[in-house]
């Protein structure tokens, strides 16, 4: 048996025992005692609690011991009674067998109570042994976290902390990775949605001290890899309720951001030329621009050769030489004129002439000549141009002149071997990131000129041009003396309703450059596109083109506050526009040679306009011939000028719509075996559109049909359907059928969509009936190639596939407003067929119409059979982008008249009551929506009635500000004429009200939907896709428009689960209603309107995930 030993600890008698044969039990409380052992008199409670919980372990070995030795000896018992048992009828003993059996029965019972007590009490301690091990684990481990860096969030309500700790308990994994990301994105929202209460200044400027040195803390952290640090900094922050108050969504983002590009690496797509090619091709561009201007040959038909078309030539270009050495002395008096008015102390324009030589001047206002229309053009917009071209080569030639030119060069080709196809890259970066990553910051940019100074420079070189340029005169008459006459008169005319100044040519002039026929025109670099991949957006003065000065943010001439607010915002708040903008713009183009064969031999003939192919001036309608007789009567003059001005205007038109179409098909002839690119910027309202205006993706059906991916993909398993359902799309056939009846139709049709791929001009010609005929007609060739191929699955495929937006001005306004009848009408809910709104609000127009009809209303009674979708489209397209009623009216009343059979008689008062019908409709069908655009236009007005503009910030962080002030006239005094022109973009004026109230709307929306786009880009990019768009349709190839569509839904949920009106309400409220001048009676009404925010209905965001026909 074991033995029992006391010993004196030195606090006190205490028990311990150690079982022989068990020498791991001395070991193990050697180990308690060097752990507990010590004692001290001023011993915390939790100490205490320690000690008591070992003094349990201690008896609970002192038990388990103790029962070992009790079934030892109990086993050892009953063994020797039996020996005893069986020994006795062998010995002789006198004992009885059944008394011995009796007392080996009694202490077997005495042994098992003991024994089922112990059990007892030892299946206790063991439960409490093990809450006891649970209890020390949890401490060790909370010391063990107080040591490291934090990255779970300590939640303020203890409810919540309590229960999820018990899910962490039970649950298989850790539940912060799912936790933590649904808090960060709560948070934000918390913090926009709690209102703060006032807040002297002094505690403000403290407070925003503090939150900029959080966040360039937490930024920092970022670039220097410790995001762990960082990420332990925020979440501390965001476990103390008062810290808590001062962190802001950009702290959020810089953390959340930084995880993002730390733990999902992006693989950004790349260009698919080699390193070679694309520095060869850099090397053409940089030539473009240092030259700032590219001639391209014409598409109009050649003429043969003749001796009057030679001579014709050869007058020019010796009147040419005369005109340029002529220039060049005219320019230096007055320059010399220029120089004499600064040494008198005036201001004068001597400087400006001084920064490009006498040829460059002259040079570039032979080439304004040569393109003059025949009806001329504005003094006003002709200086304008003159000045900004000057403005433009001076930029370009300071930039030579210094070593720009060839840090570009270095740092340019560092650039292209990230997005070279041939090259190894560590680490896909954005195309911008890459580019700050390569160097210093950019030089210096060039501040644009004054409005006013561009104009008067622009004027003084105009009326050099009309004074200097003269030709024979027996140039315009057969018999006229060799007296010079002028080639350009100055003119007034009447443009809708002012008499304004114009410089008009002589028409002999443009007879000889008609008879000349000289196929060639000068653009200037920044209006073709770029021949290699466009620099990447970085600030709001760098990016795009190489050397030509490009605008971030487009408006009008003269004004800066656009610029201001770019410049104030901080850099990180505009990479989510600039990233966008550069990836649209990376984006590389190839002509579509099948299509512009087709269109130039329409264009080359006599054109067809059905088909958006301009006719040319000969097939203009003749105005009527012959004297107006002498006893004409008054009715008969009105007649003939009334006819007589609508042949002009006619005229006038075509000319414009065939220049239009000559520079788009000139210059995609000059790029028709070539790759190229088209730099993007944005509006005021973040709205994306191409730099070049000539040729791009934005213009008409004929303009986006001669464009295709450079690149292209694989159809994969469902690309040829996508390109079957984008073709019937096209045609506008069955808008109101679903995916797979389209489909299905485009399988009927096969036929002549093969036909229509073959014999374009001669067969059965089913595409000229399509809506977007040409369009159609690429595509069609696109089906026949990949339906003919070996394996259509292989095909590769450079064609765009469209995905449109149904009404999306409506859509946002219904996921603003949560308007579930709204959001069913234009498709955010998911349905078997797609919901066209446009036919919508026809049928509810007919049921007014018909219940006007019974009560006897006459214009209802005439309008029976004529309400149709085609007739109301318009108007709901542009109520949602704040078309008045007046505007409304025109758009309906062209319908009208449009229609044949329709009473003339009837078309004004049918289009005042369709108008208040439509209007009523579209208040039954979106009420949330009328609510929303009510309260922003009532906001605007009041906000401009304080004298301010409108102001707000995207979701993507862009500042915006409305550009509608009042006109301040800007007088230009001297010269052939004086000029006056308005200069209304400004906040040194007061605001148009009007303006600014009916503009908020439509432009708020426009900066929602352009988000939506930027997002959806952004996100493409992402996942490898090439990713263009037109506002709101959106382009890829066939193969990924899936991917492109699970993007583009989940993006416009993203957006819309933003408390987008409650922020804007607290923007305006913080910009408008705050400082020395909320105590006025105007700013108190502004306050009560802003906070009345509109309430929201039940919609839920999460059903567009599921919508087919969302974009479509």
């Amino acid at each position: 048996m074991s033995a029992l030993r006391w010993g004196r600890g030195a606090a006190g008698l205490r028990w311990a025992l150690w079982p022989a044969g068990r020498p791991c039990l001395l070991a193990e409380e050697g180990a308690l005692r060097g752990t507990w052992g010590r004692r001290r008199s001023s011993a915390s409670l939790c100490e205490q609690d320690h000690r008591k919980d070992w003094g349990h372990a201690e008896l609970l070995e002192v038990l388990e011991a103790r029962a070992r030795q009790l079934q030892a000896d109990c086993v050892l018992e009953v063994t020797e009674k039996r020996v005893d048992m069986a020994r006795l009828p062998e010995a002789g003993s006198s004992q009885p067998p059944r008394k011995a059996q009796a007392g080996s029965e009694a202490a077997l019972g005495l042994s098992g109570r003991w024994a089922r007590k112990l059990d007892k009490e030892k299946r206790v301690m063991q439960k409490r042994k093990q809450q006891l091990e649970v209890k020390l684990q949890q401490r060790a481990e909370q010391r063990a976290r107080k040591q490291q860096l934090r990255v779970e969030p300590r939640l303020l309500n203890g409810q919540l902390a309590v229960r999820l700790q018990q899910w962490r308990l039970h649950a298989h994994g850790s539940p912060w990775e799912e936790q933590l990301a649904w808090l960060l994105q709560e948070a934000p929202q918390r913090l926009h949605s709690e209102e703060e209460g006032p807040v002297d200044s002094l505690a403000r400027t403290h407070c925003e001290g503090q939150q900029q040195r959080l966040l360039a803390f937490l930024q920092c952290c970022v670039l220097v890899d410790q995001l762990a640090l960082a990420h332990h900094v925020l979440v501390t922050q965001h476990g103390r309720a008062r810290q808590q108050r001062g962190l802001t969504l950009p702290m959020y983002n810089a953390v959340l951001l930084g995880w993002a590009r730390k733990d999902c690496p992006a693989s950004y797509p790349r260009q698919h030329l080699p390193l070679k090619t694309l520095k060869s091709l850099f090397q053409e561009q940089l030539s473009v621009e240092m030259a700032t201007t590219v001639t391209v040959a014409s598409v109009e038909k050649a003429p043969s050769l003749t001796k009057e078309v030679l001579q014709a030539r050869k007058t020019l270009q010796v009147l040419r030489v005369q005109w340029e050495a002529e220039l060049c002395r005219v320019l230096r008096e007055t320059k010399a004129s220029e120089a004499h008015a600064a040494r008198e102390g005036r201001p004068s324009l001597f400087p400006y002439l001084c920064l490009l030589s006498e040829g460059e001047f002259a040079r570039l206002l032979l080439q304004t000549l040569q393109a003059l229309p025949q009806q001329g053009e504005s003094l006003l917009s002709l200086a304008q141009q003159l000045g900004l071209r000057i403005f433009n080569r001076h930029v370009v030639q300071r930039k030579q002149l210094s070593d720009e030119v060839h840090a570009l060069e270095r740092r340019y080709f560092k650039y292209l071997r990230q997005m070279a196809s041939d090259s190894l890259v560590a680490v896909s970066r954005l195309p911008r990131q890459h580019w700050e990553a390569l160097g210093a910051p950019e030089a210096p940019h060039e501040q644009p000129w004054p409005l006013p100074v561009v104009v008067q420079l622009g004027k003084q070189l105009a009326e050099v041009l009309v004074q200097t340029v003269k030709m024979p005169g027996h140039l315009a008459e057969r018999q006229g003396s060799c007296k010079l006459i002028p080639v350009l008169y100055h003119v007034y005319s009447f443009r809708s309703f002012r008499q304004i100044g114009i410089l008009k040519p002589h028409p002999a002039f443009m007879q000889l450059l008609a008879t000349a026929a000289e196929r060639t025109m000068t653009f200037e670099a920044a209006e073709v596109p770029m021949l290699c991949p466009p620099l990447p957006w970085t600030s709001p003065h760098s990016g795009a083109f190489l050397l030509s000065p490009t605008k971030l943010m487009r408006s009008m001439e003269g004004t800066t506050q656009h610029q201001r607010l770019l410049e104030a915002c901080p850099p990180t708040e505009l990479h989510g526009a600039l990233d966008a903008l550069t990836q649209l713009g990376n984006c590389a183009w190839r002509v579509n040679s099948r299509v512009l064969d087709l269109v130039l031999k329409l264009f080359t003939a006599k054109g067809c306009p059905r088909l958006g192919v301009p006719a040319p001036p000969s097939e203009a309608p003749r105005p009527p011939q012959g004297r107006l007789l002498r006893g004409a009567s008054p009715e008969h003059k009105a007649e003939l000028r009334r006819e007589l001005a609508r042949c002009l205007k006619v005229a006038r038109e075509m000319h414009s719509l065939r220049t239009d179409a000559l520079y788009r098909l000139s210059l995609a002839q000059h790029l028709r075996h070539r790759v190229f690119w088209l730099p993007h910027n944005m509006d005021f309202r973040g709205r994306t559109y191409p730099c070049p205006p000539h040729f791009n993706h934005l213009g008409s059906d004929l303009a986006r049909a001669l464009l295709e991916f450079a690149q292209g993909r694989p159809l994969g398993p469902h690309g040829l359907d996508w390109l079957k359902v984008h073709l019937v799309n096209l045609t506008g056939l069955k808008k109101r059928e679903s995916l797979q009846a389209r489909l299905a139709f485009a399988d009927e049709m096969m036929k002549d969509i093969l036909d229509s791929a073959d014999q374009p001009l001669t067969g059965r010609k089913w595409w000229m009936e399509a809506d977007e005929p040409w369009q159609a007609l690429a595509c069609c060739m696109e089906i026949a190639q990949a339906v003919r191929a070996r394996d259509p699955a292989a095909h590769v495929s450079h064609f765009p596939v469209h995905q449109d937006g149904s009404c999306n001005g409506l859509q946002h306004y219904a996921a603003l407003g949560r308007d579930s009848v709204g959001a069913a009408s234009v498709n955010l809910v998911p349905s078997d067929l797609p919901q066209d709104v446009y036919s919508g609000v026809a049928t509810q127009v007919e049921v007014f119409r018909r219940q006007d009809a019974e009560r006897g209303v006459q214009v209802a009674q005439v309008l029976e059979g004529f309400i149709s979708r085609k007739v109301v489209k318009q108007t709901v397209m542009t109520v949602v982008y704040g078309v008045t009623r007046y505007g409304g009216r025109l758009q309906i009343e062209k319908r009208l008249r449009e229609l044949s059979n329709f009473p003339q008689e009837f078309v004004w008062e049918a289009s005042h009551y369709l108008v208040r019908q439509v209007f009523n409709s579209l208040q039954e069908m979106f009420s949330g929506t009328r609510a929303i655009q009510r309260w922003l236009a009532e906001s605007a007005r009041l906000i401009a009635r304080t004298g301010s503009a409108v102001e707000w910030v995207t979701p993507l962080g862009i500042p915006v500000i409305q550009p509608y002030h009042q006109d301040a006239k800007v007088l230009i005094n001297g010269g052939i004429q004086s000029l006056t022109f308005s200069n209304s973009g400004d906040t040194s004026q007061k605001p148009n009200i009007l303006k600014q109230k009916n503009g908020f709307p439509p432009n708020f929306i426009h900066s929602l939907d352009s988000s939506h786009m930027m997002l959806t880009a952004l996100h493409c990019y992402r996942k490898g896709l090439t990713f263009v768009s037109v506002h709101d349709c959106f382009w890829t190839h066939a193969a990924d428009v899936p991917i492109m569509n699970q993007v583009c839904r989940e993006q416009f949920v993203r957006l819309h689960s933003q408390p987008i009106l409650h922020d804007l309400s607290r923007f305006l409220v913080e910009r408008f209603c705050s400082g020395p001048r909320s105590k006025k009676a105007r700013v108190a009404r502004l306050l009560d309107m802003l906070l009345s925010v509109p309430k929201t209905g039940t919609f839920n965001l999460e059903q567009v995930k599921r919508s087919t026909y969302f974009f479509s």
